[in-house]
Order: structure tokens, then C-alpha cells, then sequence
């Protein structure tokens, strides 16, 4: 079993956590952390903004990823700090929070991590929107939700351990999950993951969404993906099969497979095959991370008359009501344009306003 480093003790870096509404009217969260070019999660099974950064799972996939990239994550329809009230878990209505996410963060161009459950969700974006998507980057993903008109023993078993103790206090049925997901974890991994599937949403979700998630095929959508992509995939997941991986690889035009010697359908911190992860994903992601390090006009072009407006009065030294009242807008609008500048600039934390005012500036030549 693989020993696992703590997970990180250092602080929360700063997210603001926002809400845009889906097609059907669905509250979906979203937040960004980190410094480069916009990097957005298309959300796996189990997520949740918050709880996530307390992780011995997930924290160092926040922490590296957002080491080189302005990372967008959000909570899919029915789970985390999203709505739990949610009837339709189709591919089409999570593809249309994805729609909903991107406008309201007003990016014309981005990069998509699509991981586990969440993948088909951004292969079908990068496929209808191929002008919007820089790069696509798969990991533990599939295009097909294998499903047959007779449930197998296998998955009218998995239904009946979800009914029975997703929500109890006990997590012995939540545990056989667990052990699919992350074989080699310590048991404090294991029991945090455990408590993630209890938290992160309800029973009557959980089956739903696992059922609407076995109808996915969008093996004919593939060809149509334009995006350079990189897939990364872990030769022994029990939870999706590396032959996924490959049929995704050979369809998508333009697509690179990297093998991961590993098991867990996670990588955990310490197992040899998150360094060769996090090494792909920056290189895959090195023209953008240059082009934001270096301020390059390009993200600066993205911007809006009325953001650059705001970041001119910002300049200038005004509050954001004093923003609000000489444009005459709400306090909450300024601050959004602000938070779309800053994720167009690949810029956030606390510094921020400062960052990309200065960049305004030095490149408009104010």
C-alpha cells in the first residue's frame, strides 16, 4: 500500500466563490484560484469548493495545477455548494451549465480539464465549440457510459449500496466506492473520501446521476474535436478502463495518450505517477503560461470596453462604490467585471487589482 504524504497544512489561497444558473434555472458554483492561463475543471463525480482544500486526495491537485495556471473549478447540477434540487442529470444539461459557466466568466477562449465523470461533459464543448477551446486535456476519461437495457448483478448491486448507505453516518457501503477509486490510499485518505461521497450530495442524486451517466455515448462526437488534447490515464483504474483512453486517443484528431503507471483511478501526492502528471499538464499548457506570465497583449485584447472602463477608474485609485456610482452600476456588477478581467488576465489572489490594472496600463501605454 502506498504511504501518502499529509495533505498540505499551508493556507487557503484566496477564492471567491461565485453562482451563475444553468439553462433550466439550475444555481451552479464556480471559483478560481492561482496565476497563469484559465484553466477550467469540467467537474468529476464528487466535488465540493470547499471541502476539497482540506483533502489528502484532491488539495495537491489544487495546489500544483493552480501553481501554473488560473484554475476554475466549479460543482456539477447536485453536488457541492451547487443545487441539490435538480431532476435532469442529462449530458445535454450538464453541457448546458458548462455553457452558462463559460459566459458568465466571459472568456472567448479557455483551456478544459475534463476528469472522470465529468470528461464526456467537456468533449462535447470542445466538439460544438471548437472556437473556444485552446487545448483539451482528459484524465480517467470516457466517452461511453456502457449502458444495456438489463442492469448486470454488478451495477443493481452498486444502486442497492448507494440506497442503502450513501447517507448513514457508517461508511461501510460507501467504502466499496472508495476502494475502486483509490486501491492504494492510507486509511485516512480513504476515510476522507468516504465522508466526500456523503457530503458532496444526496442519496436520491447519487443514483440518478450514476444512471444518467451510464446513457453518455459521444464516441461520434470525438472526430469533431479540433483542440490540440493530451490524455492521461492510469493503466490499472478500476473505475474506468484504460481501454478508454485509447478509443478517445485514436478518434480525437489531434490527441497525445501518456500512460500512467498507476492503479488509482486518483493519483494520490506521493505515488510516482502524479510527478509525470503535473510535468504533462505544464508542458501541454506552456504557450499559455508563457503568453500570461509575460502580460502578453492577447489577454488584454479579451477584455471588454466596460471592464477596461472599470480597471481605468481602479487605476485612478477609486473604491469599487465610487466605480459603481460614476458608471452608475451596482457594486456587485463592478465586482464582477473585475473578477471576469482578472480571469481573462490569468490573475487572482489578493494582489489582483493591482496586477491588472498595471498590466492596463503598461500595455495600453496610459
Amino acid at each position: 500500500m502506498l504511504r501518502s504524504a499529509a495533505p498540505s497544512t499551508g493556507p487557503v489561497p484566496h477564492q471567491q466563490i461565485r453562482f451563475c444558473r444553468g439553462r433550466d434555472g439550475v444555481r451552479i458554483a464556480y471559483a478560481a484560484h492561482g496565476q497563469g492561463p484559465p484553466l477550467l475543471v469540467v467537474s468529476c463525480w464528487l466535488s465540493h469548493l470547499q471541502y476539497d482544500w482540506q483533502s489528502p486526495v484532491w488539495r495537491h491537485f489544487l495546489d500544483e495545477l493552480g501553481a501554473f495556471t488560473t484554475l476554475v473549478r466549479y460543482d456539477e447540477r447536485g453536488f457541492g455548494l451547487s443545487d441539490w434540487s435538480v431532476n435532469d442529470f442529462s449530458l445535454e444539461a450538464r453541457l448546458a451549465d458548462l455553457e452558462a459557466l463559460v459566459e458568465d466568466i466571459g472568456l472567448d477562449r479557455l483551456s478544459l480539464l475534463g476528469m472522470s465523470g465529468g470528461s464526456p461533459v467537456a468533449m462535447a464543448y470542445a466538439a460544438r465549440h471548437s472556437e473556444r477551446v485552446d487545448r483539451l486535456i482528459l484524465y480517467g476519461a470516457s466517452p461511453l457510459g456502457r449502458h444495456t437495457p438489463a442492469p448486470t448483478e454488478r451495477e443493481l448491486a452498486f444502486r442497492a449500496l448507494i440506497r442503502a448507505g450513501w447517507a448513514q453516518e457508517d461508511p461501510i457501503f460507501r467504502r466499496v466506492f472508495t476502494n475502486i477509486f483509490i486501491p492504494g490510499a492510507t486509511e485516512e485518505q480513504m476515510g476522507w473520501f468516504d465522508e466526500l461521497q456523503r457530503m458532496s450530495t444526496s442519496t436520491d442524486n447519487a443514483v440518478a446521476s450514476r444512471l444518467a451517466r451510464q446513457e453518455v455515448n459521444i464516441v461520434d462526437a470525438l472526430p469533431g474535436i479540433e483542440a490540440p488534447t493530451l490524455v492521461l490515464h492510469a493503466r490499472g483504474d478500476r473505475s474506468t478502463p484504460f481501454d478508454d483512453a485509447v478509443l478517445s486517443a485514436g478518434l480525437i484528431p489531434n490527441a497525445r495518450l501518456v500512460p500512467l503507471e498507476a492503479a488509482n483511478h486518483i493519483l494520490l501526492a506521493d505515488e510516482p505517477a502524479w510527478p509525470v502528471f503535473v510535468r504533462e499538464v505544464r508542458r501541454f499548457m506552456a504557450d499559455a503560461s508563457t503568453a500570461a506570465a509575460t502580460d502578453a497583449p492577447a489577454g488584454l485584447a479579451d477584455l471588454t470596453a466596460r471592464e477596461r472602463e472599470v480597471l481605468r477608474l481602479a487605476a485612478e485609485g477609486r473604491s469599487n462604490p465610487e466605480i459603481a456610482e460614476a458608471l452608475v452600476l451596482s457594486v456587485r456588477t463592478v465586482e464582477r467585471h473585475l473578477s471576469n478581467a482578472y480571469l481573462k488576465l490569468g490573475i487572482t489572489g489578493r494582489a489582483a487589482r493591482t496586477a491588472a490594472v498595471a498590466s492596463l496600463l503598461r500595455h495600453d501605454g496610459a
